[in-house]
C-alpha cells in the first residue's frame, strides 16, 4: 500500500507539473487542458483546485480559464525579486515613516499568509515592535486584505473554506461579512484594520503590482490605536501609502 500511494503521489506531482507547464504558455480553460494534457476533465479539474489553493495558478473570470499564479511566480524569480523589491521600496518606506510619523513596512504573499520582510522606523518613544520575519494570515492584516481582494473568486473560495480565524475580538471572520468588506478594498486600493491582529494597533496597506497587475506585495504603516490614524487623517494617511506603493509599482516595473 506504501509503495502503491507513493507511485500515485508522483503521478500527481508529474501531471500537476504538466499542467502548469501548459498553463505557462497561455491562459486555458478547463475542458482544453484536458485535451492538451490527454488527462480526464475530472483528473485536471482536481489537481487545478488544488494549484489554486496553494497560489500556483489563478482562475480568472469570467472565462474561467487559468493562468500563473503569483505563488509559482515568487518562486520562480526566488530571492532575487524579494530582493529587488526591498531595495526599490526601502526608500519610499522611509519617506512613510518620516511624513506619517509611525513605522512603514514591506511585506509579500506566501501562500495563505503574508510575510513581512523589512520595516522602517519612525524613532517614536513609544513605537510597535518591528514585524520582520513574521508570518500572518491574509485576513488579519491589510497588507493580506489587499492581496485578498484581487484574487479571482475560485481561489478565494477555497481560502474562506479553510476557516477563519480569529485573533481579537475585532477580527472579521465571518466569510460574507469579509467578501463584502474585500469589495471595497479592491475599489479603494487600500485597506485599514483597527486591533483585528492585535488589540491597540491600527494599520493601512497598500499593494504593489508588476505589469501585469499580479500582487508582488504591500506597503503598511502601523501605530498604537490610541495616536494613529488620529482624528479625520485616515483617507490622507491611505492616500500617502496607495500613492507610495504606486512608485514602487512603477520602479518594479522599469
Amino acid at each position: 500500500m506504501w509503495y502503491n500511494g507513493r507511485v500515485d503521489n508522483v503521478q500527481s506531482i508529474e501531471r500537476a507539473f504538466l499542467l502548469l507547464e501548459e498553463i505557462s504558455r497561455t491562459e486555458v480553460g478547463v475542458t482544453e487542458l484536458a485535451e492538451q494534457a490527454d488527462l480526464p476533465k475530472s483528473t485536471v479539474a482536481r489537481i487545478l483546485n488544488t494549484l489554486v489553493e496553494v497560489g500556483a495558478v489563478e482562475r480568472m473570470e469570467p472565462d474561467s480559464v487559468y493562468r500563473i499564479g503569483p505563488k509559482v511566480f515568487n518562486l520562480s524569480a526566488g530571492r532575487g525579486m524579494t530582493v529587488h523589491l526591498t531595495a526599490r521600496a526601502r526608500p519610499h518606506l522611509r519617506m512613510l515613516a518620516r511624513e506619517i510619523g509611525e513605522d512603514a513596512g514591506l511585506s509579500v504573499p506566501d501562500g495563505h499568509r503574508v510575510h513581512y520582510i523589512a520595516q522602517e522606523d519612525a524613532q517614536n518613544d513609544v513605537s510597535v515592535r518591528d514585524w520582520t520575519g513574521t508570518l500572518l494570515p491574509l485576513h488579519v492584516v491589510p497588507s493580506g486584505l489587499v492581496v485578498l481582494s484581487e484574487w479571482p473568486p475560485a481561489q478565494l473560495d477555497l481560502y474562506l473554506e479553510r476557516g477563519l480565524e480569529g485573533y481579537t475580538t475585532f477580527t472579521v471572520t465571518d466569510p460574507e461579512q469579509l467578501r463584502t468588506r474585500l469589495v471595497g478594498i479592491r475599489e479603494a486600493g487600500y485597506a485599514w484594520v483597527r486591533e483585528e491582529f492585535a488589540e491597540g494597533i491600527s494599520s493601512v496597506a497598500a499593494p504593489v503590482h508588476d505589469g501585469q497587475q499580479r500582487v508582488l506585495g504591500a506597503l503598511h504603516v502601523h501605530g498604537p490605536s490610541y495616536r494613529f490614524p488620529g482624528g479625520g487623517e485616515d483617507g490622507e494617511i491611505a492616500r500617502l501609502v496607495a500613492d507610495a506603493a504606486g512608485r514602487v509599482s512603477a520602479a518594479m516595473n522599469n
